[in-house]
C-alpha cells in the first residue's frame, strides 16, 4: 500500500489536581478554543471539547505522526501555562498527574460528541469520580483506587 491512513478517535479525560474547581466560566470557552489549537499544532483534529469546574473531556482524531502520550503531554503542559495567566485565583493551577484515554469507533463519535456537549447536565446527577469509575469499568480497565486520584 503506497499511502498510509489512520482513523483513530480518542476520548481523553483528566481533572484538575485534587479536583479543585478551577476551570472558571470566565475563561472556559477560550480554554476550549486554546486546547483545540494545541491539538491542531500536533496535527490532531479536535472534534469536541467541554469541561466543568474540575475536569475536561476532549474528543479528537489522533494523527498517525505523533504518539498519544505526546499529545496529552502537550495539551496539559500548554493549557496549564495558559490557565495560570487568565485570573489571579488560578495562578497556582495544576492538572492531575494522570489521565484516561478511551478509543471511540467511527459510529460512536456522534454519541461521545453529544455526551461531551452535555457535561453540565451529566454532573447534575453524577460526580466526576462516579463518571470516571464508570468509564474505567465500561472499558474493563484494571485500576487501583488508591492511585487513581490525586
Amino acid at each position: 500500500m503506497p499511502q498510509s491512513f489512520s482513523c483513530v478517535f480518542i476520548h481523553l479525560v483528566f481533572s484538575t489536581k485534587y479536583r479543585e474547581p478551577m476551570l472558571l466560566d470566565l475563561f472556559r470557552a477560550d480554554l476550549h478554543a486554546y486546547m483545540a489549537g494545541i491539538l491542531k499544532k500536533v496535527d490532531c483534529l479536535p472534534v469536541a471539547i467541554n469541561s466543568v469546574e474540575d475536569h475536561i473531556h476532549i474528543l479528537f482524531a489522533l494523527s498517525r505522526k505523533v504518539t498519544l502520550s505526546h499529545v496529552v503531554k502537550e495539551v496539559k503542559r500548554s493549557s496549564s501555562r495558559w490557565i495560570k495567566g487568565q485570573h489571579p485565583s488560578v495562578k497556582r493551577f495544576t492538572w492531575q498527574r494522570g489521565y484516561a484515554t478511551f478509543s471511540v469507533d467511527a459510529k460512536g463519535v456522534q454519541i461521545v460528541k453529544r455526551y461531551i456537549a452535555r457535561q453540565r447536565e451529566h454532573h447534575g446527577r453524577r460526580s466526576f469520580k462516579q463518571e470516571y469509575r464508570l468509564f474505567l469499568d465500561t472499558y474493563g480497565a484494571e485500576y487501583d483506587e488508591q492511585y487513581v486520584w490525586d
